[in-house]
């Protein structure tokens, strides 16, 4: 456990960029330099986590966690790699401080680093994944898909209708070429997880309106449902929870949006604009509470759904034809990625030659050079600002 902690602390002060790049970085750590899990996991964890409602990188941190170190290990993982900027969401609504220039530029070289990222992940999982012809073929597909079609509902139908493709036209042989993978999970957490999700859904609403309660109870029902029902994770999350603290005076929309602002500088998951929503909510309650309580409903169904999607993934996966449905799925997910390297990654970092310059010296220190992900983080960053800085 404290082998997980350690390692998704690092990460949670080093992935910047979104939970698209965290993809690229939770491989880089995981898959290639730890060896923790296989690529084939990897990419199936991806999608349970694309495809269920919630927070997908952090989704994705429970799981990997859980799969090392147990019950213990997603706790851990997930703590670790939010912490960070919750804190700094938190001290930052109290604050509400400008960013000058000069960190304009820091955070525009991380937006240029999250290119290469995501880069290397659609790289190693396109080789790993979809090399041949027919996988190759869903992924560019899906791709196009998600390009023409900018809707969150899209990750859903393009995963969906891979797997159905990877069912009939995907056949495997056999399992048996299938590393195992130890689920360490009772199956009364993910049961009762399934049961939990659902009961809270309805039932805090119902505890606000026959209880009254404060506004510790409103706070957490309406981050919980937020989380709960959100698709595809990341900014898609804001159209819930505008209406939720704007219109209810908790906060003003000028400050939402300098929230939101500061949300994309900081590392680790972008849900934890939920602990800057909820320390600026009002003095009731009080900021670190109003934060804890946020950030604990938007991210309490992410816990839910992790546990039910390992519970009953360990056994399908061993299934042939699931594993035929999964080819597909996966190689879809190697085309959303391509997606996302476009859109919305590359089309908010590169503006000019010289950022896409700083992006290919990035990508070469992650591929050629095997540097660690921080250290370029660092110095991208670093460039970034002297850009910036320049006449």
């Amino acid at each position: 456990m404290l082998e997980v902690f350690a390692v998704a602390l690092r990460l949670g002060v080093t992935s910047f960029g979104g939970p698209i790049a965290h993809i690229g970085y939770f491989r880089s750590e995981y898959v290639d330099r730890r060896k923790w899990i296989d690529e084939g996991t990897f990419a199936d964890l991806v999608a349970l986590a694309q495809f269920l409602p919630g927070a997908a990188s952090s989704k994705l941190g429970i799981m990997v966690g859980t799969l090392r170190a147990g019950f213990p290990g997603g706790v851990a993982a997930w703590f670790a790699f939010t912490i960070p900027s919750a804190i700094l969401m938190t001290i930052f609504a109290l604050s509400l401080q400008s960013i000058g220039a000069q960190a304009t530029g820091w955070l525009h070289g991380l937006q240029v680093v999250a290119v290469a990222a995501v880069a290397q992940a659609v790289w190693g999982m396109a080789r790993n994944l979809a090399w041949d012809r027919e996988r190759g073929t869903i992924a560019l597909l899906a791709a196009a898909t998600v390009l023409t079609w900018q809707a969150p509902a899209a990750l859903i139908v393009v995963i969906v209708v891979a797997g159905l493709v990877g069912w009939r036209f995907l056949p495997v042989p056999g399992v048996q070429d299938r590393p195992s993978v130890d689920v360490r999970l009772p199956r009364w957490v993910w049961v009762g997880s399934l049961a939990l999700y659902f009961v809270l859904l309805v039932g805090l609403p119902l505890a606000r309106q026959v209880l009254g309660g404060g506004q510790a109870l409103a706070l957490f029902d309406a981050f919980y449902r937020s989380g709960a029902l959100v698709f595809g994770g990341g900014s898609v999350v804001l159209p819930l929870l505008q209406p939720e603290v704007v219109p209810t005076g908790w906060v003003s929309n000028e400050t939402f949006l300098a929230g939101y602002a500061a949300a994309q500088a900081m590392p680790g998951p972008l849900f934890t604009f939920a602990a800057f929503l909820g320390a600026a909510s009002g003095p009731e309650p009080n900021a670190g509470m109003g934060a804890a309580i946020a950030i604990a409903g938007i991210f309490l169904p992410s816990f839910f759904l992790a546990y039910v999607a390992l519970g009953t993934w360990g056994v399908l996966r061993a299934r042939s034809d699931i594993q035929a449905m999964l080819r597909g799925v996966n190689a879809s997910v190697v085309g959303i990625l391509l997606a996302a390297l476009y859109t919305p990654v590359s089309t908010n970092a590169i503006h000019k030659p010289i950022d896409f310059a700083l992006a290919l010296v990035a990508f070469g220190a992650l591929m050629a050079w095997k540097l660690p992900p921080w250290l370029v983080v660092a110095f991208t960053a670093a460039s970034g600002a002297l850009i910036q800085s320049l006449p």
